[in-house]
């Protein structure tokens, strides 16, 4: 893989990922707009990665059947339609359609990442892996900072067409500069490979400890950036636009997502993921004890984020060593779950918050540490990566 074919997969996952996180610095202009409560504009954040949980389940699989150069064109398409959708929303419930389908149809970057771990060489996996997720990081920071800007500045719905603007460019250089597929189409049926999907959770013991991982360690990041806004204008009285500038402090992460890539693949994978949990743990106890000032914020957003990558990019490196035929299948069963995590987090944060404040919004985050810590410990993670499959 040359450096400017890894670069253009970064920059495209982000690029589309970036989909799914508009709303989160919005919520409050959205809930405005459209006459609504927080609590109905949460869940409509909810329903964003419930869609995109579903899109990995039932769409990522794809890329062990048909050519992934063609696959990953598709979805950006259907991508930019749902954001067009969500631009032109009328009202409250065909917005919720919107996210909806905007979570269903941008999963192509968990189409690309398994699709980078194929092309890479298996003693460079890890970092490349690493490159392409910091631009999936960046992806995340760089749209909730877009977002709650933009947000500030003009019509909350300008967003949305804006991004399919930014796609439809994008769409333009995958289709000029991406590597094509050499495997074509492969000679597998989809409901056959769907049902598959049960027997590789329950037979890949490494697979089913990553998922279990990424369920919690994104729900915890959800927790925080599903109420982040409310918390703002409630503590600080401030809008969306800081609530975007926060969110590039995540900058952090992006910077060490190669060397943590570097970190799994010559020291430990089960280390990393033990230090993704201690920094995010620590994040939550800052936000816990000194989160009512801006100073604790900033430090417990950096702390979180780190730990989310230290998470992504070692859970990553292990899915995608196990077996390169059912790469996209084994991505599709780890994403399906980081995302669920995620809509549970925002749907248990949203609620905590409603009822317990920023202490309840804590506590939530408390029960998924605790839970990713149980599985730490039983299950566990591979001491060094498969560097056969």
């Amino acid at each position: 893989m040359s450096k400017k074919t890894i670069l253009l997969m970064a920059i495209v996952t982000g690029v589309i990922v970036a989909n799914l996180n508009f709303i989160q610095p919005i919520e409050n202009l959205i809930a405005n707009d459209f006459g609504v409560s927080k609590s109905v504009v949460g869940m409509l954040a909810m329903v964003t990665q419930l869609g995109y949980a579903l899109g990995l389940l039932l769409i990522v699989p794809l890329g062990d059947i048909f050519n992934r150069y063609n696959l990953i064109q598709f979805m950006m398409i259907l991508s930019i339609i749902s954001l067009l959708l969500a631009f032109l929303a009328p009202n409250a419930a065909v917005f919720a359609i919107a996210t909806a389908l905007i979570g269903i149809t941008s999963v192509a970057p968990q189409i690309i990442i398994p699709y980078a771990g194929y092309l890479a060489p298996a003693l460079e996996r890890g970092k490349v892996l690493g490159i392409v997720l910091s631009g999936l990081l960046t992806g995340i920071l760089l749209s909730r900072s877009f977002s709650g800007l933009l947000g500030s500045v003009m019509p909350w719905q300008d967003i949305y067409l804006l991004a399919a603007g930014i796609d439809l460019v994008f769409l333009v250089i995958v289709h000029l500069f991406l590597p094509k597929d050499a495997r074509g189409h492969q000679d597998l049926k989809y409901l056959p490979v769907i049902k598959t999907l049960p027997k590789l959770f329950t037979s890949q013991k490494a697979l089913r400890s990553s998922a279990i991982n990424g369920f919690c360690m994104f729900g915890m990041s959800n927790v925080l950036w599903s109420t982040l806004a409310f918390y703002l204008a409630d503590q600080y009285h401030l809008g969306s636009s800081v609530a975007g500038l926060l969110g590039l402090l995540g900058i952090a992460g992006v910077l060490v997502a190669p060397w943590v890539g570097t970190l799994v693949d010559e020291r430990s994978p089960k280390l990393t993921i033990g230090l993704s949990m201690i920094l995010s743990g620590l994040g939550f106890l800052v936000f816990w004890l000194i989160g009512f000032w801006m100073i604790g914020l900033i430090v417990g957003i950096v702390l979180l984020d780190l730990g989310t990558q230290f998470s992504q990019v070692s859970n990553q490196a292990i899915v995608q060593s196990l077996n390169r035929k059912q790469s996209s299948r084994n991505n599709s069963i780890f994403m399906f779950s980081y995302f669920l995590g995620g809509s549970f987090g925002t749907l248990f944060a949203t609620w905590a918050w409603s009822h317990a404040g920023w202490s309840g919004v804590c506590l939530v985050a408390l029960v998924f540490l605790i839970i990713a810590i149980i599985d730490h410990f039983v299950l566990g993670e591979p001491e060094k990566l498969n560097r056969e499959a």
